[in-house]
């Protein structure tokens, strides 16, 4: 019986082997080229750059930054004189009939002639208090849209930060399953000389197989979320990205400066970006009121107009040059237009009380992401020491494994455990690194200080 099952699952396990063994040259050969980080190995910085030319949300952002430094300009016209160039011609045919009891010197008859003219207006305005408030509020607005470049430079910095770490863990985990499967291969031969010498029931065997498989399936799936980590970072820099310069291996970490968390948070709420934002829409709706209560002021105008026809005929057959020239003040007061101007002063105040209750949220944001950025740079540390020591551990605890096994304390199954649980190690390991590198740019982002030396500064922590 035990022959027979033995045979059945050397028979699987060929078959299988033969299926999978192109597939893992395949994978092992594609990662040997991407581990090869040399002279050409594209880093932090270099990826950054590249971003900041392809990517299209960034550029999105240059020109709605463009487009926002427009409104000073339109509110600014406001202000302006506007000067406006009129002319025409126009031929005409005129019949005209005189009842009997006319003069004798109105004669019937019809008469056709052609007149033209052209006119120059001015308008300078004096007093327009709406006008004034726009402009006020295009200063703004123009603000804003340099803020939002700023917020769109500092995401792309985090976007391409996160990308090329979730290529980097992915490349590692699929060298770290690959070495596993490997050694777990090795596990398998020595079960099977054990198997096959007496020194071991088929239970250890199989044990070793099943976990050969389950290796194998997760290399697999490993090498796929490699290629999709490779994707999202290819979105970003329009390329197929090449090898990656890998992180150093003497990783420096460092608390944030100054150590006190409540320190953050008050830079947070005086330099955040999406906070000066929030700050503007709360001033341009307090501008809004003003502006549309304003819809009741008068408005007072300086009026000037220049006017020159030229008829070459009339009813009474005679032509005639005229030229008009005219300067004043212009006055207008509206006084009742449907109840409309009260109406959107309604709508502006409830639009403040809207701005109001947005800023006070995003004041309450800004204060938990800087909380939340300072204590992942902070437990990050923690974090990467505490698994620096469980991998030393790890590494302990499968020697020992081994050797307990080879005595006959210890089973095939321990050693596999062991060699499980190493891996995880070394995988967290890794991913409490680039979660702390990520934190730390999330914290300089917080507070709006995030840059290009900061993102330089954990370039630094990558191996050219």
């Amino acid at each position: 019986m035990i022959c027979i099952l033995e045979k059945s699952n050397m028979s699987l396990r060929k078959k299988y082997s033969m299926k999978l063994q192109p597939l893992y040259r395949a994978i092992l050969f594609s990662v040997t080229l991407l581990a090869a980080s040399g002279v050409d190995a594209a880093d932090l910085l270099e990826t950054f750059h590249a971003a900041q030319a392809n990517d299209p949300l960034f550029a999105a952002a240059r020109a709605t930054q463009q487009a926002g430094r427009e409104k000073l300009s339109q509110g600014r016209s406001l202000l302006l004189p506007s000067i406006n160039l009129s002319a025409n011609s126009t031929f005409n045919d005129v019949t005209t009939q005189y009842h009997p009891a006319s003069p004798p010197i109105f004669i019937d008859g019809t008469k056709r002639y052609n007149s033209n003219g052209y006119g120059v207006s001015l308008v300078q305005p004096l007093f327009r208090q709406q006008n004034w408030l726009v402009y006020s509020e295009s200063e703004l607005q123009a603000e804003q849209a340099g803020l939002q470049l700023k917020i769109a430079e500092q995401d792309l910095i985090v976007r391409v930060a996160q990308a090329y770490f979730d290529v980097l863990i992915a490349q590692d985990t699929v060298q770290l399953v690959d070495t596993q499967k490997t050694a777990i291969s090795e596990q398998l031969e020595q079960a099977k000389r054990n198997f096959e010498v007496g020194s071991a029931t088929i239970t250890d065997t199989l044990e070793a197989q099943a976990r050969a498989d389950l290796t194998g399936a997760q290399l697999i799936a490993a090498q796929n979320n490699l290629e999709i980590k490779r994707s999202a970072l290819q979105q970003l820099i329009n390329a197929t990205p090449g090898s990656l310069a890998p992180l150093r291996k003497d990783l420096k970490l460092e608390a944030p400066q100054p150590a006190d968390m409540a320190k953050w948070v008050d830079d947070a709420q005086l330099k955040n970006l999406q906070l000066a934002i929030a700050q503007a829409n709360a001033a341009i709706a307090d501008k809004e009121v003003a502006r549309n209560r304003g819809g009741h002021y008068p408005t007072v105008d300086l009026v000037a107009n220049y006017r020159q026809n030229n008829d070459n005929g009339g009813i009474f057959g005679v032509g005639s040059d005229t030229t008009n020239k005219n300067i004043g003040i212009q006055l207008n007061m509206p006084l009742f237009q449907g109840g409309i101007v009260n109406s959107r002063w309604r709508e502006a105040e409830a639009n403040r009380e809207r701005a109001r209750q947005e800023l006070e949220n995003a004041r309450r944001n800004v204060a938990q992401q800087t909380r939340q950025a300072y204590l992942g740079v902070v437990s990050g540390i923690a974090q990467v020491h505490a698994l620096q020591q469980a991998l030393a551990s790890g590494e302990s605890l499968l020697d020992a494994s081994k050797l307990g096994q080879e005595v006959g304390v210890r089973t095939n199954l321990d050693v596999l455990n062991a060699r499980q649980q190493l891996f995880a190690n070394r995988r967290d390991l890794y991913q409490a690194q680039y979660d702390y590198l990520l934190s730390q740019l999330r914290l300089k982002q917080a507070v709006g200080l995030l840059g290009e030396e900061d993102l330089s500064k954990v370039n630094q922590a990558l191996q050219k």
